[in-house]
């Protein structure tokens, strides 16, 4: 089989005969002489080596070829017709596929919302949602694996090399089993909490906020007994429902309503505050993805809305 390569303007000129069914209607049509579109037409049907008309002194006809042929070539010109459409949407960000990472944090609270309404906005644009923890994040970011992503770490110590836009931040809450003795209390004080088990991610996970709770410990002339460190939010409040010990988590977590456990706000004092956990949408300073940008002026929105 010999590869056919026919023009546009051949493909228009059927549909326009084939529509009028009448030569010097379609040529008035295209804004044509006759002759010239009669031997386009001949030509057309030269390229594919199939009589697409059937042609009289008074009539004109389709062929059962030419009559298949007239949806497709149809659907060709209106396809080419809104290239140049898609073309300036994609370039502006509302067409397109975007890689998002977050923490489990972030799904708790913002990011459903958010999800859903950037999807109703710009419904061309595949968001695909990759959960991770901030390091990993770093990582896919260095290797182009996702295009941005939601991280959390103290106040003031973001991630460095990117770009960051703050989207919250919260207080840490004492995450207790229900039997744990200050679990009964409103606001436990601080120094009946320093010498109490301590569930708590790896310090690889998210730096600053290790160090900044290790640092309340310190302050206060204490060292953190870590009794067992996980990874995941979810999987640290399990093991605070086990009883293996106590657990800072941002205020956030509370939504994960896991039976079995308590959440408390500790009451720090003015030399021992409880230190604070910030939300940041992070991405690279020569990210090239057009959908990013649509995707950061939305979560600006949202954000300063709330």
């Amino acid at each position: 089989m010999i590869d056919v390569f026919v023009e546009l303007r051949l493909w228009r000129q059927f549909v326009a005969v084939a529509e009028e069914l009448h030569f010097g209607r379609a040529a008035l049509r295209l804004h044509m002489t006759q002759p010239p579109l009669t031997q386009a037409i001949a030509s057309l049907e030269g390229l594919l080596q199939v009589r697409l008309f059937d042609r009289t002194k008074r009539s004109v006809q389709l062929t059962a070829a030419g009559a298949s042929l007239l949806p497709q070539a149809r659907d060709l010109l209106s396809r080419a017709q809104a290239l140049p459409v898609h073309a300036r949407a994609a370039a502006a960000g509302e067409i397109g596929h975007l890689r998002l990472g977050f923490v489990s944090t972030v799904g708790f609270a913002q990011l459903p919302q958010w999800v859903r309404g950037f999807r109703e906005q710009y419904p061309q644009v595949q968001l695909e949602l990759i959960e991770a923890t901030g390091d990993v994040q770093l990582q896919a970011l260095q290797r182009g694996e996702i295009d941005a992503g939601f991280m959390i770490h103290s106040p003031a110590f973001a991630p460095a090399g990117l770009q960051r836009l703050s989207v919250a931040q919260e207080p840490l809450v004492l995450a207790l089993s229900d039997p744990h003795p200050l679990a009964t209390e409103a606001a436990p004080p601080l120094s009946r909490v320093l010498a109490e088990p301590l569930v708590i991610f790896p310090r690889r996970i998210v730096p600053s906020l290790y160090d900044a709770i290790f640092g309340m410990y310190h302050a206060a002339g204490s060292s953190p007994q870590v009794a067992q460190e996980a990874i995941q939010m979810q999987t640290i409040v399990n093991l605070v429902s086990a009883g293996l010990g106590v657990a800072w988590v941002p205020g956030s977590v509370r939504q994960f309503q896991r039976p079995g456990v308590t959440y408390r706000s500790v009451g720090g004092t003015r030399a021992r505050p409880v230190p604070a956990c910030e939300t940041s949408l992070v991405w690279p300073s020569e990210a090239r993805n057009p959908s990013l940008g649509c995707f950061v002026k939305f979560v600006q929105a949202q954000y300063a809305a709330c």
